[in-house]
């Protein structure tokens, strides 16, 4: 299962890489996340974090790939699916960004999971990057 959401902020990328970084505070920008819990200070690579998501059970999402200022990816795992997740971000020539999000499931059980939380995740990933959108371009 392959999702993926791009969207275009018209604000300075250090205030864009501030906010998505800031994982603790998701909950401000958008209703698909409850609460997360970061088990290890500052995120970065190898980082942990609890994810408590509406209608989901808590993740730990580890981070497997991260870029200052730039990207980062993390992954959950559970029985029969992994779940990895990239946040990347580009700047262009104006100077506002363009946010690309990707979620990616595989496992033996990846099909059972997107036949079940598909549509779920889907809206969750395009809230979560208009939640991102509109506090990042919120003075």
């Amino acid at each position: 299962m392959h999702f993926e959401t791009t969207v275009d902020i018209d604000a300075a990328p250090e205030t864009v890489w501030k906010l998505l970084i800031d994982v603790e505070r998701w909950p401000d920008m958008t209703a698909s996340v409850n609460r997360v819990e970061l088990l290890d200070e500052p995120i970065a690579l190898s980082a942990r974090a609890r994810v408590h998501q509406p209608k989901l059970p808590a993740a730990i999402w580890t981070v497997t790939a991260f870029e200052e200022n730039r990207a980062f990816t993390w992954e959950s795992r559970s029985p029969g699916v992994t779940t990895t997740a990239a946040h990347e971000l580009a700047t262009t020539p104006d100077g506002t960004v363009t946010v690309h999000l990707t979620l990616d499931q595989k496992g033996p059980l990846a099909p059972l999971f997107a036949l079940l939380t598909g549509r779920l995740t889907r809206r969750y990933v395009a809230m979560e990057a208009t939640g991102l959108k509109n506090k990042a371009e919120t003075p």
